[in-house]
């Protein structure tokens, strides 16, 4: 059976966030992209420069409503990312809760971008609306350890504190959480920063089975735009593969992860020269050069299973 994702996502003409780091990794794993482009930027924004578009909630809807009347609006999976308005997030709201009703087996993997390190980057008046709205909708959820703090007004200090605040996630929609990084000590010491992640399967009988995992992943030292996305689209990918085992699909998503940001790092020290801090334009990410690593990561990273249990 085919399965078809509709991913609503920034564009860029130059370089790889947004729907441009999702689309590609998902087509080479089998997956046709529906893309909706949000906005279309020349260049993601940590440029010197940037110039293009922005896709109202009107014009999404536009967009919606030619997919409708032609009949072809059924997904497999809606895959949503960064976003900054709340009328067009809104409009989000309104479009999956359509498809949803149009097949009940659809999943929604939401990537709540909010901020990190302990400050917001987009409107705060985005939080409820994500908290109400997007997240109980959500089947996948890819916060951030700030971003899963704001969602459940807790904090993290500790694993446990972990472990309870995506429990309290699970509450709210989503039967899978994973927190994409977390300022969690790593037992393998500061080279590597700790990722968690929980699955809550509930059976048809009402047994629930769980899986809680943590990953210790080596650390870079450069800033990269697009691994969020490209983050979310794999782990769509793999858990579609691995439905009932988050552990082979998290070390899959981490892996292809590791591959794709070392050998961008290494070229992008490569153009840069001895000594010199690469330029956006050198640390975007080799992903077209990376398709052998998406299709068939060697498993760099493995997770180590926290909690196992069914009742």
């Amino acid at each position: 059976m085919e399965c078809r994702v509709l991913s609503i996502q920034s564009h860029v003409v130059r370089g790889y966030v947004g729907n441009k780091s999702a689309t590609f990794p998902l087509q080479v794993l089998g997956f046709e992209v529906d893309s909706i482009n949000s906005v279309q930027f020349s260049n993601h924004t940590g440029y010197a420069h940037w110039k293009g578009q922005v896709l109202t909630a009107d014009e999404l809807n536009v967009l919606y409503e030619g997919i409708k009347l032609n009949q072809v609006n059924r997904y497999d999976y809606i895959l949503t990312g960064y976003s900054r308005d709340t009328s067009f997030l809104m409009t989000v709201v309104d479009i999956i809760q359509e498809l949803k009703k149009a097949n009940p087996s659809l999943v929604y993997v939401c990537d709540p971008v909010m901020g990190d390190q302990g400050a917001m980057y987009v409107p705060e008046y985005l939080l409820p609306v994500y908290r109400d709205n997007v997240v109980p909708l959500a089947d996948i959820l890819t916060p951030n350890q700030f971003e899963a703090e704001l969602l459940t007004g807790r904090k993290i200090t500790t694993e446990e504190d972990a472990v309870e605040v995506m429990d309290l996630l699970h509450k709210m929609g989503p039967e899978t959480v994973v927190l994409t990084s977390t300022d969690l000590p790593s037992r393998r010491g500061d080279q590597f920063l700790v990722a968690l992640g929980s699955q809550k399967i509930v059976k048809p009988d009402g047994t629930v089975t769980s899986q809680i995992i943590c990953m210790d992943i080596p650390k870079v030292d450069a800033v990269f735009v697009g691994t969020g996305d490209l983050f979310a689209a794999l782990l769509l990918a793999w858990t579609h593969h691995h439905p009932k085992d988050l552990k082979a699909a998290c070390e899959k998503t981490v892996s292809v992860m590791h591959h794709v940001i070392k050998r961008t790092i290494t070229y992008a020290n490569e153009m840069a020269g001895p000594g010199k801090r690469p330029s956006p334009a050198q640390l975007e990410l080799r992903m077209v050069q990376s398709k052998a690593d998406i299709e068939n990561p060697a498993i760099v990273v493995e997770a180590k299973v926290l909690q196992k249990y069914s009742h």
